[in-house]
């Protein structure tokens, strides 16, 4: 008994907890880009089996350049940090005692993954965009036969959804070739709502790529869907006026972060 009682202690030493977790996010949604990463590299040392800290601080990166319009900045840095984040889930998988434990596993695996899949498809490379897009969607999908209650792993396989059914005429041919199928736009859009409603650690980040969604929508001919993106982007850019990507969707002047 005292040996499990010591362990206690340590096991929660080994995870970031979610406050700190939530705490960086919101300098990522803050628009506090090179903060918000800086901050995750230093969770990453002090929790080094932990893909919290090494994804988020990708995250970070991500956010900061689409503030910048850069497609390409710091993108070793970025697959560097997803890299390791990828590692550090797969560890916790493969050392899972648990199912709840191998979900959060999976979960961060398909997270760093998608991230992976979107940077990817950023630069134009469809092939490893697709193949990554895939692993996502394993991941996720395992993490959700782990832990059905786990609604953050709708963002992921919303994006995969809509990405296919809505992609371009080379992505749904390199789609076919490796055999993602075609996508479910109408599916996607259920699961983001679920995000949106009931997610934890992808709530905001569902709440702003649903709004695109919405938007690109509209776009096909939907105004109401169009009205209700916008709305969602002005709430967004109210809760985190700082962010000039939220600013800049709505038509606010953005300083260049």
């Amino acid at each position: 008994m005292a040996a499990l009682a010591a362990a206690g202690p340590l096991l929660a030493q080994e995870r970031v907890p979610p406050a700190e977790r939530a705490s960086g996010q919101d300098l990522i949604y803050g628009g506090q880009f090179s903060a918000a990463n800086l901050y995750f590299s230093r969770l990453a040392e002090a929790y080094p089996k932990d893909p919290v800290g090494p994804t988020l601080a990708a995250s970070a990166l991500i956010w900061w350049g689409k503030a910048r319009e850069e497609d390409a900045f710091l993108a070793d840095s970025i697959d560097a940090l997803l890299l390791d984040g990828a590692a550090r889930a797969q560890a916790v998988i493969d050392s899972a005692a648990d199912d709840s434990t191998r979900a959060r596993g999976y979960f961060w695996l398909g997270t760093a993954i998608g991230y992976r899949a979107r940077q990817a498809e950023l630069l134009g490379k469809w092939w490893r965009a697709a193949r990554e897009a895939g692993r996502m969607r394993s991941a996720l999908e395992r993490a959700l036969a782990y832990d059905s209650t786990r609604v953050d792993c709708l963002l992921g396989l919303a994006v995969y959804e809509y990405g296919l059914a809505r992609a371009g005429a080379l992505a749904r041919l390199v789609a076919r070739i490796i055999g993602l199928g075609g996508g479910d736009a109408d599916r996607a859009m259920e699961m983001f709502r679920r995000v949106v409603s009931e997610g934890d650690v992808a709530r905001t980040e569902g709440r702003w790529i649903y709004a695109n969604a919405l938007l690109r929508e509209g776009e096909r001919g939907d105004a109401s869907l169009r009205e209700e993106g916008l709305r969602m982007v002005m709430q967004l850019a109210d809760e985190y006026p700082e962010n000039p990507i939220f600013r800049r969707l709505v038509g606010w002047p953005a300083d260049q972060p």
